[in-house]
């Protein structure tokens, strides 16, 4: 399924920036994270840590959304450090990755 033209660029700038990303997935309001984005089994994919809003799962915590799902997207002016650990120690596994998060900024 094809990903919208204006948010894939927004998926690209806010992980190339680092900013927080507001959106509507299951009809549920997720402020994310976002760290991946790529294609898994054919399918558009973001790996987020959601860190506010609504989820069945707790919070905060790690997910996968189908990017075809994500509706009202919008990048926020809240920024994050960078990538961050995952419970394996690896991140998600993709069959291609178009954009992942830099490391945070290490100051000297």
């Amino acid at each position: 399924m094809p990903v919208e033209v204006g948010l894939d660029r927004l998926l690209h700038e806010a992980i190339r920036t680092k900013h927080l990303l507001r959106f509507r997935y299951n009809n549920q309001e997720r402020i994310v994270e976002p760290h991946d984005y790529g294609i898994q089994n054919r399918i558009a994919r973001l790996f987020c840590y959601q860190v506010a809003g609504q989820s069945s799962s707790p919070l905060p915590g790690w997910r996968v959304v189908d990017v075809h799902k994500i509706q009202e997207c919008e990048m926020l002016e809240r920024r994050f450090a960078g990538n961050r650990e995952t419970p394996s120690g690896r991140h998600h596994r993709w069959d291609e990755i178009f954009i992942r998060v830099e490391p945070p900024q290490t100051t000297q």
